[in-house]
């Protein structure tokens, strides 16, 4: 056990510098995802497991999981272009909020009634959402806009894949996700500038050599190391255990921006009670919950910033 624990804060810690790595590569948001998805799938695509898995998949499974992939490489592309707009910290602070997004959207997803104690854990995190907003500088306030709709884009995917995952293997559904992600972004390629501008690229950037080691760092060391060591993790972790773990993500990006960014001096006291207030109700909804079964939804490590892998 004590094992499994350091080999999930070891994959969260990484999962928080992927934040700080957003801010250090150069490229605009729209091709720093688009090098990222490329870079995860052509590794994937190395498995023989990841092919078995495809060809395992009926047509409309593999259509569905496409439209979440969709879904996904908007969130990616959300999340680092609120990196762009505000800095890092602010960025893993909105996705902070993506628990409570969660608690209002998978009801409806999922066809089931609300829980009053959902509804209200998603009202709680509302004034601790005002005080971050009224705590960055002017010039950072679309960037909490942005990050903000990247975490009910994360809302949105994580109940969907909740509803489909029950037979698909977790390397081959990051697979086809970043995959179709990865086609949707090249799509969007040439309309995503005209349209919102401070996200895309006025042409594709082949990143120099610094963006290409750091892209690569992302993409390995960041998005696919942690995903397989989480794997073996959550094998002898219950659910609850790695849900207050893993909500400790925007806690490890916040601090690894103050150290290595200096992030802190951008930002005014009152931004940190929000966050606070924000982390607060975060990690009071598992105590809540006490869910001490096992995580049932691994493939969920593979595709967000947010990773919230519980019932």
């Amino acid at each position: 056990m004590p094992k499994a624990l350091l080999q999930i804060h070891f994959c969260v810690l990484l999962w928080g510098v992927t934040a700080i790595l957003g801010k250090l590569i150069s490229l605009p948001a729209l091709p720093l995802v688009w090098w990222r998805m490329l870079i995860v799938v052509v590794a994937l695509a190395l498995l023989p497991r990841v092919w078995r898995g495809l060809r395992a998949l009926t047509p409309r499974l593999a259509l569905a999981y496409a439209g979440v992939g969709a879904l996904v490489a908007l969130h990616w592309l959300t999340f680092y272009g609120a990196i762009k707009l505000a800095n890092a910290s602010v960025a893993a602070t909105c996705i902070a909020l993506a628990p409570a997004f969660t608690a209002v959207v998978e009801p409806w997803v999922a066809r089931r009634p609300f829980q009053w104690r959902e509804l209200l854990f998603g009202l709680a995190v509302l004034p601790g959402v005002a005080l971050v907003a009224g705590g960055v500088p002017d010039g950072m306030r679309a960037g909490v806009v942005v990050g903000a709709v990247s975490a009910l884009l994360v809302a949105l995917f994580g109940s969907l894949n909740k509803r489909l995952v029950s037979h698909a293997d977790p390397l081959t559904v990051t697979a086809l996700e970043l995959g179709a992600g990865t086609v949707l972004l090249t799509a969007l390629a040439p309309l995503l500038p005209l349209v919102l501008p401070v996200l895309g690229a006025t042409d594709w950037v082949v990143p120099n050599l610094h963006d290409a080691g750091l892209l690569l760092l992302l993409s390995l060391a960041c998005t696919l190391l942690p995903f397989a060591l989480a794997l073996v993790a959550l094998r002898e972790l219950s659910a609850y255990t790695v849900q207050l773990i893993t909500n400790l993500e925007p806690v490890y990006a916040i601090v690894l921006a103050a150290l290595l960014l200096g992030e802190q001096r951008e930002l005014s006291p009152q931004f940190y009670l929000g966050v606070a207030i924000i982390l607060g109700a975060v990690f009071a909804h598992p105590l809540l919950q006490r869910r001490r079964g096992p995580v049932r939804h691994p493939e969920l490590l593979g595709t967000a910033e947010e990773k919230s892998v519980v019932d």
